[in-house]
């Protein structure tokens, strides 16, 4: 076998094995993202919510937090016995019990919030999805994103070549799309994380000294669920690049995975980006 027979093997070894590994990851992710990324009351529906919450969230971390608020009044009515004696300034008895009820009234009722404000965002980003359709007559969700770039770079054993600048755009796409992955679930876990410590964000506002902590867990929950407003506009724009412009098409998966950081710096929150977390985790194991 001749040298340059060898070399053509071997280039050609390579990218079939590339261009099965690329196929199985694009088929992989397929119809993940779109679970992931456009969170709905689902997100409430299963089993471990089921087991931590209770039957329709009656009990569970209800009944604790109900617990806790019985606790701070006990504290609050021995503070106003000895305040008698001390002369110290309190709260008055009415004020505390008008903003104990409120607070009650919130705490019982925070998982139907929490709810409520899941169904708007749903609602907001499903519009989007529906206007971008009836504009461009494409499926703006990941999946239709997905058939689109494959479309444009082609993965066929046949025609892949990891050697030239389609297959190169191709690896960084495929790439993206599993951080994306990664970024999205971290971002969907979070949801539920922070879902749960719904009761007990709403009884951190009963004390001017806890209230920080309910103003954080608004805007870490706001910062994650208005990302879901963003998606489908960037496939929208993704979908007006002409197909022959490949490295636009590259450089908008790139965005996907960024966009967390830019809605950070306008609204705050926290951090869903994977790469940027992963590295931060890897540098404490390196110190």
């Amino acid at each position: 076998m001749e040298q340059s027979e060898v070399v053509n093997l071997i280039i050609e070894t390579i990218n079939t094995i590339f261009s099965n590994i690329l196929s199985s990851i694009d088929n992989n992710i397929y119809g993940t993202l779109d679970r992931v990324a456009f969170i709905n009351t689902d997100i409430l529906s299963n089993s471990f919510f089921e087991k931590i919450l209770g039957s329709n969230g009656k009990n569970g971390f209800i009944y604790l937090t109900d617990a806790m608020l019985l606790g701070i009044s006990i504290y609050y009515c021995v503070r106003l016995f000895y305040s008698h004696y001390s002369e110290s300034h309190i709260e008055k008895p009415y004020q505390f019990l008008f903003k104990l009820l409120v607070f009650a009234i919130f705490i019982n009722f925070s998982y139907f919030l929490i709810e409520q404000v899941l169904n708007i965002n749903y609602l907001i980003s499903s519009s989007i999805q529906e206007i971008g359709k009836n504009i461009l007559n494409e499926d703006i969700s990941f999946a239709g994103l997905i058939s689109k770039l494959n479309s444009t770079i082609s993965i066929g054993e046949s025609s892949l070549d990891m050697f030239s600048l389609d297959g190169i755009l191709k690896s960084f796409t495929s790439i993206g799309l599993i951080n994306l992955l990664f970024t999205y679930s971290l971002r969907y876990v979070l949801v539920q994380v922070l879902i749960l410590f719904c009761p007990f964000a709403f009884l951190s506002l009963i004390n001017s000294s806890t209230s920080w902590i309910f103003r954080s867990w608004a805007k870490s929950l706001f910062s994650i669920l208005i990302l879901q407003s963003f998606f489908p506009l960037i496939i929208m724009i993704i979908f007006a690049i002409p197909d022959n412009n490949n490295i636009l098409l590259v450089s908008s998966v790139y965005l996907l995975t960024k966009i967390n950081n830019y809605v950070r710096e306008i609204f705050g929150g926290i951090s869903v980006d994977f790469s940027s977390n992963f590295n931060s985790m890897m540098s404490l194991f390196r110190k």
